[in-house]
């Protein structure tokens, strides 16, 4: 079976794809993906081609702007949304997209919820679609908003909109927004820490308890983490934080001696030995995570941030901030908080037992090899 993958280029979107990817791989099958060039290491790691398509997330933001007036990351409105997923990325990246999907000729497109190249791909070449959500659902309205901008983008190519014939759910049941009925072709796939590169995370040897923080690698700014990190200094904790992909340790105001930063690891490496995460509460970050039974402190930043963290907080595995509340002394009151009460940690164990029932990459794998042969 030929599967060709698709995501925004961003890697908190193509991340949740790989454990997926691997199984595929693992059972014989060939991949490849269709995406902007700008992640190209993240798949030369993994060992899959790349299909260059469309501009990274940057130019994308600032198409989206001059059309709309609405800076997608800082003003998401709604039709800023549907330019930046849909009209923007099909206008700039379809062409490369329907290009690649007939050079690899494949027999299923695989993409997350949020790319809308693989759908493009799948109508041309008349083959069938599995669909991967990130987490919790987003608002069934923003939903079918991008959606029907799509049906129009594919109208103009004379395409039609494929459906999901399968749809893999990677958030388990206490983490799931209110409300939300299973679609068409519903399956559980259970979600992975992500994992491969580079493994820096000192070992744990202290006796006090390790606090993970990180905001991803979109969202990882020193001016909104240093801050937080002197206060956090100030508690009987060791403090690993991460840079990113664009900072290094000299543009922190820290004492050295408190934090210890490391470059861009997988999360299932930075996991080890933690007792709490304070994240900004990415889809990866929060699931990955819970799968561990890690507590969490969630200051959400944009984009599903918000939901996220309020999925965390009502299911009583961590504390939810909100931006304008979350001053370094309420964050490290919210840290104390976790770390001192353990229904919180008993939340996110009870969370991870769900995430360890749900069927493996591998078992859903097999399913789609099995239905698409």
């Amino acid at each position: 079976m030929r599967v060709l993958l698709s995501s925004i280029p961003q890697h908190g979107h193509l991340f949740p794809l790989l454990p997926l990817a691997r199984a595929l791989r693992a059972q014989g099958d060939e991949l490849a993906f269709v995406t902007a060039a700008g992640v190209a290491r993240v798949l030369n790691l993994e060992n899959i081609p790349l299909y260059a398509a469309g501009p990274m997330p940057d130019v994308l933001g600032e198409e989206t702007t001059r059309r709309t007036g609405d800076n997608p990351f800082v003003h998401p409105t709604p039709q800023a949304a549907g330019a930046f997923f849909v009209d923007v990325r099909v206008d700039m990246g379809g062409d490369e997209a329907l290009a690649a999907g007939a050079a690899f000729r494949p027999d299923l497109v695989l993409r997350e919820r949020f790319d809308y190249l693989g759908p493009l791909v799948a109508a041309d070449r008349g083959v069938p679609m599995a669909t991967l959500a990130l987490g919790p659902a987003a608002p069934p309205m923003l939903l079918d908003f991008l959606d029907d901008r799509a049906r129009a983008a594919h109208a103009a190519r004379e395409l039609p909109m494929p459906a999901d014939t399968w749809f893999l759910d990677t958030c388990p049941p206490a983490l799931q927004s209110e409300g939300w009925q299973h679609p068409e072709g519903w399956r559980a796939l259970r979600p992975e820490a992500h994992r491969g590169g580079s493994t820096a995370t000192p070992p744990n040897t202290s006796p006090r308890p390790r606090v993970l923080v990180t905001f991803g690698t979109w969202y990882n700014k020193p001016e909104t983490l240093a801050p937080l990190l002197r206060e956090l200094s100030t508690m009987d904790v060791d403090i690993v934080a991460t840079l990113g992909l664009a900072t290094d340790a000299s543009q922190y105001d820290v004492d050295p001696s408190r934090v210890t930063f490391v470059p861009f690891t997988a999360l299932d490496s930075l996991l080890e030995g933690v007792e709490l995460v304070l994240t900004h509460g990415g889809a990866g970050t929060m699931l990955g995570s819970m799968s561990r039974g890690v507590p969490m402190v969630v200051v959400p930043a944009g984009a599903d941030n918000f939901m996220n963290a309020a999925q965390v907080a009502a299911a009583g595995a961590g504390i939810a901030l909100q931006p304008d509340e979350a001053t370094p002394s309420a964050v490290a009151d919210a840290v104390r908080t976790v770390l001192d009460e353990f229904r919180y940690r008993e939340a996110a164990a009870s969370i991870a037992k769900e995430i360890a029932a749900m069927p493996t990459p591998a078992e859903i794998a097999a399913e789609l090899r099995s239905a698409v042969k």
